[in-house]
């Protein structure tokens, strides 16, 4: 079992901050209508890309008619924008490898936003596939809570689903599986472990470690993308050790 300090308990306390707003609503609803679109359908017992989507949906209280509305634009039943789903990649501050998921209907000016956001905070946009390598696609399950079992328990649950490999965090375990083994390990865990989050993302092949400044830099890039209606999702290989985590937290 490995384990690490990541900035993921960071990310999720921004996300958690945001979810009363409505761009949090707006980027779960395209997402919604992509997976509905190229995923298989507006069934989610069918399509898994679109469950995924709607438990993102509900765990931010995203009301039923926006999901709902959101998959009949994805089927054809309402008009919708036609989103094109791009991989954008550069680096931020530090030299930290950035890869981004972007789905917009206007790939002109989606790049000068993120150049100029880039530029901004101290990144640069990159080439395709300048940082891409390294990085790989797997599923990751965020385990959490009081009195959770041991990690040799865990460890053997986990693998007995499919998955590949158990990472301790600060707040739990990360589960992680490949892409394709993703939607038998998710079925056969969520009512054996208290799951609180469960998606297919992409996991850097090796970390950098920051100190506070670089990391400081680094996580106001991120939130800016973030912040952007485009930006889908935003990837990174910085890690940064417990001592920083607290120093950002407090």
């Amino acid at each position: 079992m490995a384990g690490h300090s990541k900035w993921s308990n960071i990310k999720r306390k921004k996300e958690k901050e945001d979810a009363g707003r409505g761009r949090i609503f707006t980027k779960i609803a395209r997402q919604i209508t992509i997976a509905a679109r190229e995923g298989g359908g507006g069934d989610p017992t069918s399509n898994f890309r679109l469950r995924l989507a709607i438990d993102a949906a509900r765990a931010v209280n995203m009301p039923n008619e926006n999901i709902q509305r959101a998959i009949k634009r994805g089927t054809g039943e309402l008009e919708s924008v036609n989103y094109e789903e791009i991989v954008y990649e550069g680096y931020g501050p530090a030299g930290v490898a950035i890869l981004m998921d972007i789905a917009t209907d206007n790939r002109n000016r989606t790049a000068g936003e993120i150049r100029f956001i880039m530029s901004k905070y101290g990144g640069n946009l990159g080439e395709s596939g300048c940082v891409a390598w390294m990085f790989e696609k797997k599923g990751v399950l965020l385990v959490t809570g009081e009195s959770l079992p041991s990690e040799d328990d865990v460890l053997l649950m986990a693998l007995e689903a499919g998955a590949e490999d158990v990472v301790t965090t600060h707040e739990g375990y990360e589960i992680i599986c490949a892409p394709e083994d993703f939607p038998q390990v998710n079925e056969q865990l969520q009512n054996i472990l208290p799951l609180q989050q469960a998606e297919l993302t992409m996991r850097p092949k090796n970390n950098t470690v920051l100190g506070y400044d670089d990391a400081q830099r680094v996580i106001a890039l991120i939130e800016m993308l973030e912040d952007n209606d485009d930006v889908q999702a935003v990837y990174t290989n910085m890690e940064l050790t417990a001592e920083t985590i607290a120093a950002l937290q407090a």
